[in-house]
């Protein structure tokens, strides 16, 4: 049976429920959905889609990093957008955040994030 290793780190946000921020298998890292949640605060931070974004990959960054990958090692991601007139935004951000990087991407709306979110990203990374 495969070692499932978890992964935890204090420069991301704490789970919120009975989860890890990530664990690895073989060799592959699978975080959790990461939301707009500043780790010093627990409290989500205000503002836009794209500000949202942007702490959204500060969160995984971090989970990434404690895990011993990053984003240019990752080779999949799942974007839950609560307004999918939204995507325009959140791709800038996204875009940004992986450069030249193009890991596989599904990207759906859904109703009610947690804590209110506009946006959730989880990934699947090589570590």
């Amino acid at each position: 049976m495969a070692n499932i290793e978890i992964i935890s780190t204090e420069r991301a946000p704490k789970a919120i429920g009975p989860y890890s921020q990530a664990t690895v298998v073989n060799g592959m890292v699978y975080t959790a959905g990461q939301i707009a949640l500043d780790p010093a605060t627990m409290e989500v931070v205000p503002g836009s889609v794209a500000a949202q974004t942007e702490q959204v990959f500060k969160n995984m960054a971090a989970v990434l990093e404690a895990a011993g990958s990053g984003f240019s090692k990752v080779v999949k991601t799942t974007v839950f957008l609560a307004d999918m007139a939204e995507f325009a935004a959140m791709n800038e951000v996204y875009a940004r955040a992986f450069g030249d990087h193009r890991p596989s991407r599904s990207t759906v709306a859904c109703l009610g994030l947690p804590r209110g979110v506009r946006v959730e990203i989880e990934c699947v990374a090589v570590r």
